[in-house]
């Protein structure tokens, strides 16, 4: 059985929809603009969940990066979206979604030659829970609460080692306001 059709709204220059397209069929070599949103998930003492994407994951397998990320289908608001990618990637209901980083937009080339090209609002979100998760394996190969200020200093240190929208993130000021000073 096949996995259902999961749709990817393609943008214009300027942002606007011009239709969808299947999101296994849109990322290669030539990635159209499309809509997406990144999530950094805090639990209220100043951490934050990073995640080490799958090994399965068709860009950027094994890098470490924010706590989710994702597409909002055809009609599905951005928080909407939020809440579902919460519950496929980790498991879990995420609160207090805020947008942190409302014009994001990147594009960057794995090293498989596949490109993401994304305007990608990015969000926070509260998880109020004990810290325990379940994430999916298929999404997730490793997960750990960190320090905002060690997370800054790690992708300081060590870029390569994580995603390259959690990098740009991070210079655009996504943890402004948590970072102590």
């Amino acid at each position: 059985m096949s996995p259902p059709l999961e749709l990817v709204r393609l943008l214009d220059d300027d942002g606007s929809e011009i239709g969808t397209a299947d999101k296994s069929l849109v990322h290669g070599d030539n990635t159209p603009l499309h809509l997406a949103f990144s999530c950094h998930l805090m639990d209220g003492t100043g951490r934050t969940l990073l995640t080490r994407r799958a090994l399965s994951k068709l860009t950027w397998p094994g890098v470490w990066t924010n706590s989710f990320c994702g597409h909002p289908a055809p009609g599905e608001t951005l928080e909407d979206a939020v809440r579902r990618r919460a519950g496929v990637e980790l498991n879990l209901e995420v609160t207090d979604i805020r947008l942190a980083l409302p014009h994001f937009r990147y594009r960057a080339v794995d090293a498989s030659g596949i490109v993401e090209n994304e305007i990608c609002p990015v969000f926070t979100a509260v998880y109020t829970g004990d810290g325990g998760l379940s994430p999916n394996r298929d999404e997730v190969c490793d997960w750990s609460w960190a320090d905002v200020g060690d997370v800054a200093e790690a992708v300081e240190a060590v870029p390569f080692v994580f995603s390259p929208w959690l990098v740009r993130q991070l210079a655009d000021g996504i943890y402004d306001g948590v970072l102590p000073g």
